[in-house]
């Protein structure tokens, strides 16, 4: 949902950004890979720490890396399928990071089996959802379908991890968690049903 929303509100917004990377000689693939890194690196060092705001003020700061790289393919002519590729891939990179962060804390100092629990299961669960997607395409058939795209999944748990470092109750971030978890489950078993439709189809 916010993909299609926001998508054309944030296209412009980092237009003069993504100019000005071009003028300056840097390629998109660069913006890819050190937003990724941003990200990570927010994750890792901070949730695992409980200092939730500051990691959630990092993140934020590079995730929007994901939007200027394209639209610096775009004006600069080199949008391909080397340029989808890293970035999807290392979009996983920074999802499986943000989640494997609070992994860490709950599973350590934090220790909070429940919650825990609940980031690595929307850990796997949305990657499972992605690759249904990228797995169906391979076959040559689309999944583009499910109630959890991974920009409702990213925001709601960034933004409810940020408020939870401020002053949110944790308990919050519990019913978040669990109903993203819910969410990517249904859109699973939504995209598989997708493809099968389509695979009885052919048959």
């Amino acid at each position: 949902m916010l993909n299609r929303f926001a998508r054309a509100f944030f296209t412009k917004l980092f237009t003069p950004v993504a100019r000005l990377l071009l003028k300056l000689g840097i390629s998109p693939d660069v913006v890819t890979i050190v937003g990724t890194i941003g990200v990570c690196a927010g994750a890792l060092l901070f949730y695992p720490r409980h200092e939730f705001f500051v990691g959630t003020l990092v993140i934020t700061a590079f995730v929007f890396s994901d939007t200027i790289d394209g639209v610096m393919a775009r004006m600069s002519g080199r949008s391909g399928k080397w340029g989808a590729y890293l970035d999807s891939t290392l979009d996983r990179l920074g999802d499986a990071a943000i989640f494997g962060g609070l992994v860490l804390w709950y599973a350590g100092d934090g220790n909070d089996i429940l919650m825990a629990g609940l980031a690595l299961a929307c850990l796997i669960l949305g990657s499972v959802v992605s690759y249904a997607k990228a797995r169906a395409e391979g076959l040559g058939m689309t999944a583009n379908v499910g109630i959890a795209e991974r920009a409702d999944r990213l925001v709601a748990t960034l933004v409810t991890t940020g408020l939870v470092g401020l002053f949110l109750p944790e308990i919050v971030l519990t019913i978040v968690l669990a109903l993203l978890a819910l969410a990517s489950l249904v859109t699973i078993i939504q995209r598989m049903w997708a493809v099968r439709v389509q695979a009885l189809a052919e048959a």
